[in-house]
């Protein structure tokens, strides 16, 4: 099992492929394997790099706290332990915040920078929003991880056709330890670039699905105040857009790959 020895814990990675390196982050609660649509499809002309954030998966869970700088730093050691700098890093979710606070922490290991679902701030501003991450935390500690799998599967699959997605879904969150997910998700609120991102330089592209739980106009907004970044729409698509749509995301982000000098 490949896994990279950090100041206080352990990295589980795999590699596949050989070229430019990618290097993928997973969201919340997920892990490595849940880029299994991406690896076998870029590995034949890209050199595929994939982990478990700290606290998730097969990686180390050491008591907190977390925060996004610390995730940041980490994936940091990894790019430069497997000599992949400067990479393509592509994040999803909480690996979008992840990708982002790498590119305006460490730019020469950012090549090009994909960011899905996600932006460069999760600070509380309205009472629905501290109400929803509230629920979060109190059906954990409540009622379990399963059951926040069982909620979270609805809204990411909410189609019929999609049971079998639900699932895999459910069965592979409560797989995490409940611990050191309280512990991720409290490292992002709060957490904030917005005020840094006209300092990263890189080419960017930002992928929005249309029915992900922040709207595209959102997305747009922080877009604008980017100078090398554009946005593209998949439609039909919720937050999972990497399991839910792996075609199109795939082809989206093989476009955006291949204008990459």
């Amino acid at each position: 099992m490949p896994v990279l020895p950090l100041r206080d814990i352990s990295l589980y990675y795999e590699i596949a492929g050989q070229g430019d390196p990618i290097v993928f982050i997973h969201g919340l609660g997920s892990s490595a394997r849940d880029w299994e649509y991406q690896v076998p499809f870029f590995a034949p002309r890209y050199r595929v790099v994939v982990f478990d954030v700290r606290g998730h998966g097969r990686s180390d869970k050491p008591p907190g706290p977390y925060s996004v700088p610390l995730f940041a730093q980490d994936t940091a050691a990894l790019i430069r332990a497997l000599e992949a700098a400067p990479a393509h890093v592509v994040g999803i979710s909480m690996g979008g915040m992840i990708a982002l606070q790498l590119a305006v922490d460490e730019p020469a290991l950012v090549r090009s920078l994909v960011v899905v679902n996600s932006g460069p701030e999760l600070v509380v501003r309205t009472f629905r929003e501290r109400l929803m991450i509230l629920q979060r935390f109190l059906i954990v500690r409540l009622l379990g991880m399963r059951k926040m799998g069982e909620v979270l599967s609805q809204r990411l699959f909410p189609r019929p056709d999609q049971a079998p997605l639900r699932q895999m879904f459910v069965e592979r969150w409560a797989e995490n330890d409940p611990r050191a997910y309280r512990e991720a998700m409290q490292a992002l609120v709060g957490w904030s670039v917005a005020d840094r991102l006209g300092d990263i330089r890189c080419p960017t592209l930002v992928i929005a699905s249309d029915q992900d739980y922040t709207p595209v106009s959102a997305k747009e907004a922080y877009v604008a105040r980017m100078p090398n970044a554009r946005l593209v729409v998949i439609p039909d698509a919720h937050h999972a857009v990497t399991v839910e749509r792996p075609e199109e995301f795939n082809q989206v982000l093989m476009d955006f790959l291949a204008q990459q000098p």
